[in-house]
C-alpha cells in the first residue's frame, strides 16, 4: 500500500476545456495512480483525449490507464442526464446495478491500495455519469473520500 495513501480517495475529473498537457499535469498533482476512463466509447475530437493518445500521454507521466466501456453512459441517456432530468439519472443507475455492479464494487477496492480518477468529458462533476459512479462507490465504502476537479 502506498504510504500516501491514508484514505480511500476517488477522484473525479472531466476534460472539457483542459488541453492534455494541463490534465496530465492535474493528474500528477493529486497523485493519481490510475485512471479509469468511464466513457462508453473512448474516443475525442479534442486532441489527446482519444484511448490510444491518452494512454500514451498518462504513461509517460507514471499514470495507469484502464478502459472501462461497462462503465459509460448509453448515448441515448447522456443529454437528459446532463440536463438533470431525474429519470435519466435512474436510468443510469438501474444500468450500473445491473451491468457495472462488479466493476464498481472493483474500484472500491482498489482505491484502499491506489489513488483513482474516473474520466469523462464534462467538467462539471454533477452534470456527468461519474457523479452516479462515486455515489455508488460510497453506497459501497462511506470511508471513501471524493475529489472533483
Amino acid at each position: 500500500m502506498h504510504q500516501r495513501l491514508q484514505t480511500k480517495t476517488i477522484v473525479s475529473v472531466g476534460y472539457e476545456q483542459r488541453d492534455i498537457d494541463e490534465f496530465v499535469g492535474l493528474l500528477r498533482s493529486e497523485n493519481v495512480d490510475l485512471l479509469v476512463d468511464v466513457r462508453l466509447n473512448a474516443i475525442s475530437r479534442k486532441r489527446g483525449f482519444s484511448k490510444t493518445a491518452l494512454a500514451s500521454a498518462l504513461g509517460e507521466a507514471g499514470i495507469e490507464y484502464r478502459h472501462e466501456r461497462v462503465l459509460g453512459n448509453p448515448k441515448s441517456n447522456r443529454d437528459p442526464f446532463r440536463r438533470g432530468d431525474e429519470s435519466a439519472r435512474q436510468r443510469y443507475e438501474a444500468h450500473l446495478r445491473d451491468h457495472a455492479g462488479a466493476v464498481c464494487y472493483e474500484l472500491v477496492e482498489l482505491a484502499a491500495s491506489v489513488r483513482i480518477a474516473l474520466l469523462c468529458f464534462e467538467r462539471d462533476h454533477a452534470t456527468c455519469h461519474r457523479s452516479s459512479i462515486t455515489a455508488a462507490a460510497c453506497a459501497e465504502d462511506p470511508a471513501i473520500n471524493i475529489v472533483e476537479l
